[in-house]
């Protein structure tokens, strides 16, 4: 017995824990993946790449990832090599004997692309992922799709922390261009939509990120986006393209599509930093289009601090205050700078001088330019002059200007039921709802060629009854016995 409790202990020494259920959670999704090339299903690829964010956490807390993977790694290619598969299995599976499947190789490798981005090694994890997209590269085989989309964007993540960063026209991010344009082409190609969607997305990205808008708007125009994408990459390359058309000055397509990414976005807290951003520039979109966000947007548990700059900004352009809207941008430039917003909110100036107007255009009936330019914060009175005239013509106000006398008249309020803002509300609602109803019938999934077999039923049924309608009539069958199902023709 003592020898025996001896060697628990050495066994238990020898292997913790951690270790070995991180090394069973792995070898089971290796099987699975052994299992989805048996069978051509990709379900199983996708219940392995699940598991990543499990093993990710164990491999991390352990503190020698690497080592773990690498000892994984060789134990696999010896128990290959010993059980020594058939010749017909290796056939089927286009390996040759005691190698791993690429299927294998391609997930380790993602694994080890985890453990180097959780250890902040980004420069090993840019070298090692160029490595293992290089291989990528000489597989053909559609098992393989969703794995190489995820090594795609680990390519991505490391390209973009090593220095210079974007969007300095000297960083290494430029060098990974044309791999990804070559994996978009080879997607499209094998009519691989998962890497199709995830390539395209992260170009979007690169693109921005060094402020190639032109770029990244012709790459939106020449190439469609997958309709049978996740959720998530949609969601993403929503994002994307309402940053593009906000900086094209397109805020009302902007709009549109960072209300889609918003509402896309996973409803738990598992993507609050996705929901932040684009609430961020919806936000500021919205400023830009003359509307006022709703403040319940700004009272959100996952959102509350980190729109406090933009709660602010929105307090400073609803006020109509010039110079509280020059403090706050001049208070928070950094953060703005950081969020990628800063250049969308200097445009705002002309909105609060719009609103200001507005506010002083409900408040008095007669005012003149004079104290126009005092409350706002207008050099002169030509400035503000010409500032109420454009309001006036782009419809902000109702009101006239006596350039003798030098102020501004307010016109008398109409019925706004008599104008086409309720009915453009209503359209707006309507659209939104359509577009929910047809969202929902694309993800709608149907069984394949169930429709022949309701076909093919139906012709069995239409035979059947031709042939008890012949033996009746040649008198080898009564009605009676045909069993009162049967109508006569």
């Amino acid at each position: 017995m003592p020898d025996e409790d001896a060697m628990q202990v050495d066994s238990d020494v020898s292997k913790p824990d951690g270790e070995h259920d991180v090394n069973d959670d792995i070898v089971s999704n290796l099987d699975a993946l052994l299992l989805a090339v048996q069978q051509f299903d990709v379900r199983f690829v996708l219940r392995a790449l699940r598991a990543v964010c499990s093993i990710r956490k164990h491999l991390k807390s352990s503190g020698k990832g690497l080592e773990i993977l690498k000892d994984l790694r060789e134990t696999r290619i010896a128990n290959t090599g010993e059980q020594g598969k058939s010749n017909a299995l290796s056939k089927k599976l286009k390996t040759e004997p005691g190698s791993l499947l690429p299927e294998e190789d391609i997930y380790l490798a993602i694994l080890e692309q985890v453990v180097y981005w959780d250890s902040e090694q980004y420069d090993m994890g840019a070298k090692f992922s160029l490595e293992a997209v290089k291989k990528l590269r000489t597989y053909n085989r559609r098992t393989l799709d969703p794995l190489g989309a995820k090594v795609y964007f680990y390519l991505q993540m490391f390209f973009e922390q090593l220095t210079p960063q974007p969007p300095s026209r000297q960083s290494p991010i430029f060098e990974i261009r044309e791999a990804l344009l070559m994996a978009l082409r080879s997607a499209i190609l094998r009519k691989d939509q998962e890497t199709q969607a995830t390539t395209i997305v992260l170009l979007l990205r690169n693109y921005i990120s060094t402020a190639d808008i032109t770029q990244a708007d012709l790459l939106v125009e020449h190439n469609q986006f997958p309709l049978t994408a996740s959720n998530n990459q949609v969601a993403r390359y929503l994002y994307y393209l309402g940053r593009i058309r906000a900086i094209q000055l397109s805020y009302s397509e902007a709009h549109q599509h960072l209300t889609s990414a918003t509402r896309k976005a996973p409803a738990a807290g598992v993507a609050a930093g996705f929901s932040q951003a684009s609430t961020k520039l919806l936000v500021v979109v919205e400023l830009l289009m003359g509307d006022i966000p709703d403040r319940s947007v700004f009272r959100q548990p996952k959102l509350e601090h980190a729109l406090q700059p933009y709660f602010e900004l929105v307090q400073a352009v609803r006020s109509g205050d010039l110079q509280s809207f020059s403090r706050v941008v001049q208070v928070h430039a950094t953060t703005f700078h950081r969020d990628g917003t800063y250049t969308l909110t200097r445009r705002l100036r002309q909105n609060v001088i719009r609103t200001g107007v507005r506010m002083l255009s409900l408040a008095y009936s007669r005012i003149s330019l004079r104290d126009i330019c005092k409350r706002l914060g207008i050099e002169s009175e030509q400035s503000a002059e010409y500032i109420v005239a454009k309001a006036i013509r782009d419809g902000v106000i109702e009101a006239s200007i006596n350039h003798e006398k030098g102020y501004m008249e307010t016109k008398r309020a109409g019925d706004i039921y008599a104008t086409p803002e309720p009915a453009e509300a209503f359209h707006e609602r309507i659209q939104a709802c359509l577009g929910l109803h047809d969202e929902c019938v694309k993800a709608m999934r149907f069984p394949m060629n169930q429709h022949k077999l309701e076909l093919k039923n139906a012709q069995e049924a239409r035979e059947r009854e031709r042939e008890l309608a012949k033996e009746i009539q040649d008198g080898e069958i009564d009605e009676d016995d045909a069993g009162g199902d049967f109508e006569g023709l």
